[in-house]
């Protein structure tokens, strides 16, 4: 995953610069690689769709809509694929029922401080609730980017290090960017290759990737 870092920049500020980039990506590629699209067989009216603004939902929202499915859907294996309880991640039959309820990707944020990484702030008021965001690509694709505000407090990170029971001295030097003047910030990383086997309408992620994982090929 890439892993830019936006500075001085909030939960929203932080989606405003993912939504621009998604965007530009879709339409560049439309504008610049349309034969090959089609040659691939990509309907492109669906890329067509992919621009700012992006739906936004709480991982509390989320959750009621995911329920609200559940409670429609008639096929026994379906309904269970859906079922659902706060303070799990999503799980790719989750993602899915969610995008589906839109035509371009959406934000899903605050999720449960348990799923996230050590770093990631906590909610204001609700400490079981991180400032994260995934963005999901519609269409069965699931997350695509995967970001934060960070833990800008010295005290407060080096506590979250100690919970998880990380090693101390090898983050020596990340509390020490908080130590001798960190700023509230925040960052995402990008998946290149679901990037673009969503782009392309690919059905496996392993078309995307230069030199793939196979059953008789582990390493490039």
């Amino acid at each position: 995953m890439l892993e830019p870092e936006i500075a001085f920049c909030d939960l929203d500020g932080l989606m405003e610069v993912e939504e621009q980039m998604i965007t530009h990506i879709a339409q560049r590629v439309l504008r610049e690689r349309k034969p090959e699209l089609l040659s691939l067989g990509r309907d492109l009216t669906k890329l067509e769709n992919i621009k700012a603004p992006f739906p936004r939902i709480s991982y509390d929202d989320a959750g009621k809509m995911l329920a609200e499915l559940r409670e429609k859907e008639t096929d026994p294996e379906k309904k269970e694929l859906l079922k659902f309880d706060w303070g799990i991640d999503f799980g790719a039959p989750h993602e899915t029922a969610i995008t589906n309820q839109f035509d371009k990707p959406v934000f899903c944020y605050g999720y449960p401080t348990a799923v996230k990484a050590f770093y990631m702030e906590p909610w204001p008021g609700r400490p079981e609730v991180s400032k994260s965001v995934d963005l999901l690509a519609p269409e069965g694709y699931g997350e695509i980017c995967g970001g934060s505000e960070r833990i800008s407090d010295h005290d407060l990170l080096l506590k979250r290090i100690r919970e998880q029971k990380l090693p101390e001295e090898a983050f020596k030097w990340y509390l020490e960017l908080r130590k001798y003047g960190s700023v509230p910030h925040s960052g995402f990383g990008m998946g290149v290759e679901r990037v673009t086997a969503w782009m392309c309408g690919i059905e496996h992620i392993r078309e995307a990737i230069a030199f793939p994982r196979m059953i008789k090929r582990v390493y490039p």
